[in-house]
Formats: structure tokens, sequence, C-alpha cells
């Protein structure tokens, strides 16, 4: 049993080796000093002008986790479609329940008018 943690133990050392190696060599390889333009702003091929920290509406960043949550429901869902006929009543009643706190998310984000595209 001993030799089973050992083993463990022995492939992390070897792991923690392994990183802490690639990240020794790549720093003597690294280029000491580097152009101009190498440590200039990129974005997607286009000049930049201006700062860039402006500020971006938050409705973006909403839109997308009420986006994730909604994607996440659908892999709880699918499991449970998938054998709704032996699940059973109390399965059943179990899902409209967790459907209904969803939606309660939902209008009330659609209440606050997160939903709105401006």
């Amino acid at each position: 049993m001993i030799a089973d943690y050992g083993y463990v133990g022995l492939f992390l050392i070897f792991g923690i080796a392994f990183v802490a190696g690639a990240f020794i060599v790549s720093w003597f390889l690294r280029p000491r000093d580097p152009n101009p333009a190498k440590n200039s702003c990129y974005e997607c091929g286009e000049t930049v002008r201006g700062n860039s920290w402006i500020q971006f509406n938050v409705r973006y960043y909403i839109i997308a986790l009420i986006f994730v949550v909604f994607d996440v429901e659908i892999l709880f869902l699918v499991p449970w479609a998938v054998i709704f006929r032996e699940a059973g009543v109390i399965a059943f009643v179990e899902m409209m329940v967790f459907i209904a706190v969803l939606a309660a998310g939902l209008i009330y984000a659609w209440k606050k008018g997160a939903l709105e595209w401006q």
C-alpha cells in the first residue's frame, strides 16, 4: 500500500521537476532586449490609436454570463431527458423546480434591462 503512494509521489516529483525545468530553460533562451515593436500593443492586426484603458459597457459581460448559465443548464437537461421515462415523477418535479429557478433568474434579468442591446 505504501508503494502505491510512492509511485504517486514519484510522479508528482517528476511532474514538478519537468515544469520547473521548462521554466528555467525558457528563461535562459528568451530574448534579453526585445524589439520596441514587440512590446507595443497589438489588437487583431489593427494599429492602436489612443489609450487602451477604455471602459466597456458591462452589458457585454452580463449577456455572456447569462449565456453561460443557460448553456450549463442544457448540460443538466440532456441526461435527464435521456432517462426521462425511467426517472419517475420525483425527478420530473425536481427538474421543473430547477427550470423555474432559472426562469425566475431570466425574468429578473429581463426586468432589470440586462438583455437590452444598446
